[in-house]
């Protein structure tokens, strides 16, 4: 049986929701530096959104399942470097990336592969340097400004820097000549071409291959024009031929002996020794290993570090570099630092990929979708009051009440996630807090016309809110439970937009439950023990039929306890 209502101290649940409510409107106006409101997704603000084109080795259509893996990789680094709201998706043999607000340049470095390797260096040439046109470098890739490798204490290496424009991988896809060079520059460029696709170089006659190679590495030039600058797609197993130190030096380079996936973490971090940003590497037990060996064989040797087929830097070893850490040193800048050590972080994509197109999105389409929704929202919620005042009088005023408290912590919620996990609220989100309102509304109604199946029976309307409220709260938890569980589900196997409305569901039926228990049910209880005769007049409830229906029953009963006696 429960408790009587005068065991209830409404007083008590109240105080405890209006101090959530102020401990999270305190978090959102004095915490955090953006304005009090929740970040919204593209539909509803505008963004970016950018075209990743596939290129595979041998020309062909890339395989399904490296697309796949692809776009996993691609969704992880959006993950790690907080690109938020960010949506990708496959489409044919191309990744779209769709950023909302300001973060489009961070979108296009996200399709960088950063496939970095370890070489050996044959030989390495200085070369003429050759003008290149200026440009800012991208997001995501090391400045220009020499940038140093050194593995640990124990190795020494000369600046050096990726090369803007490096050479190419063998077997590389062809680019197409500029139609305004002269011929000449054509001339030269398809002499490259026919270099790179030498059938010696893949040859698996090893004197043929390292020929072939010497020949490379003689003819290039590292002139951007004429190189055939192609990332990504070198094959590990062959020689390499590549730029390096902004097209100044070139390098003849063996087959790779350790993969950049053996990288276990990758981190960026100030070098306040030499005032310098660096990345920070960490390697797996087996690459460790590898690493340990090769430097104990190779003192006075350079070793290579190629990222996306260019020599980031050839540090000579100076003594075997134990432990399994090394470090990527120069002057970065702290962005670039911090980009290039979450894409070797987050793993080589299996493809190579070109930004094919970028274009911004208009928030003018969400934004009228917004106002429709809005408007029919409240539409539906109006109805909703005129519903509950009709037939539930003050009692509909504590729905009323509720409601508008359901929203301000949903409202809160909202604003926290936003910047905390970088939660954005779109459009499907927005639908789901709209069919929340019927669920918090549904709690209600559950609870109320309990008490009415209570006063039917002939009880008071204090003595009927703790009866009601014990056998109500089953049925809410029941419902609610319900509806959490569908919009988990359906947030684990949904993509895109319907994650966004089951999250928002979700979120609004547990919320749901916190008014119901700390507002709805105490208030009630106060109003049932109110000694006013307004708020105990049944009319005013709403309870005034089934108040005198339930008075009829009990008059109706026979008297319990006394012997039913005819006289004489």
């Amino acid at each position: 049986m429960a408790a009587p209502a005068g065991h209830l101290r409404p007083g008590r649940y109240l105080a405890f929701f209006a101090l959530i409510l102020v401990a999270l409107y305190a978090l959102v106006f004095f915490t955090g530096s953006g304005k009090p409101t929740p970040k919204l997704g593209i539909d509803l603000q505008g963004g970016t959104r950018v075209t990743l084109t596939a290129r595979n080795p041998d020309g062909g259509d890339p395989p399904r399942e490296s697309l796949e893996q692809a776009r996993s990789i691609i969704e992880r680094r959006v993950n790690g470097i907080g690109v938020s709201g960010t949506e990708v998706v496959l489409d044919g043999s191309n990744v779209v990336i769709t950023v909302p607000g300001e973060q489009g340049d961070q979108a296009k470095a996200l399709g960088k592969t950063a496939k970095l390797g370890f070489r050996k260096v044959v030989t390495s040439q200085p070369v003429t340097p050759v003008p290149q046109p200026s440009a800012p470098p991208a997001s995501g890739t090391p400045s220009s400004a020499s940038p140093t490798t050194s593995g640990a204490p124990g190795a020494s290496a000369p600046p050096s820097s990726p090369a803007n424009g490096g050479g190419g991988a063998v077997g590389a896809p062809r680019q197409q000549p500029d139609e305004n060079a002269d011929e000449k520059t054509k001339r030269e460029i398809e002499e490259a071409r026919n270099l790179r696709q030498n059938p010696d170089l893949l040859s698996t006659d090893q004197a043929k291959q390292a020929a072939a190679a010497e020949k490379a590495f003689a003819a290039l030039n590292c002139d951007p024009k004429v190189s055939d600058p192609l990332v990504g797609n070198d094959l590990t197993d062959k020689p390499l031929v590549a730029c390096g130190d902004k097209n100044t030096m070139k390098y003849l380079l063996e087959p790779e002996f350790l993969p950049g996936t053996q990288i276990s973490d990758a981190s960026s971090a100030y070098d306040t020794q030499n005032s310098q940003w660096v990345v920070n590497l960490n390697f797996k037990s087996e690459g460790s290993q590898i690493w340990g060996d090769f430097t104990s064989k190779n003192t006075q040797k350079q070793a290579a570090f190629v990222l996306d087929t260019q020599v980031v830097s050839a540090p000579t070893i100076q003594s075997a570099i134990l432990g399994g850490q090394t470090q990527i040193t120069g002057r970065f800048s702290q962005t670039e630092a911090k980009d290039l050590a979450d894409v070797l972080k987050y793993g080589s994509l299996p493809l190579s990929f070109e930004s094919s197109d970028a274009t911004t999105v208009s928030a003018t389409l969400g934004l009228a979708s917004l106002q429709a929704g809005l408007i029919a929202g409240g539409i539906g919620l109006l109805a909703v009051f005129i519903y509950c005042m009709f037939y539930y009088r003050l009692l509909g005023l504590l729905t009323i009440l509720s409601l508008g408290l359901s929203f301000a912590i949903v409202y809160g919620v909202l604003v926290l996630l936003g910047r905390w996990i970088g939660y954005t609220l779109d459009l499907a989100g927005v639908a789901g807090l709209i069919i929340a309102i019927g669920i918090t509304a549904d709690s209600f109604v559950i609870y109320f016309e309990r008490l009415k199946d209570e006063i039917r029976e002939g009880r008071t309307f204090r003595s009927a809110v703790p009866r009601g409220w014990s056998r109500a709260q089953r049925t809410i938890l029941a419902a609610d439970a319900v509806s959490f569980l569908a919009a988990a589900v359906l947030y684990l196997l949904a993509v895109g937009d319907v994650k966004g409305f089951a999250f928002t569901l979700g979120m609004s039926t547990v919320l749901d439950l916190v008014v119901v228990y700390l507002v709805t049910h105490p208030l009630v209880a106060m109003v049932s023990r109110s000694k006013s005769k307004f708020l105990s007049n049944p009319k005013n409830l709403g309870l005034g039929a089934v108040q005198q229906l339930g008075s009829e029953r009990k008059a109706a009963r026979p008297a319990t306890g006394r012997p039913n006696v005819k006289e004489a």
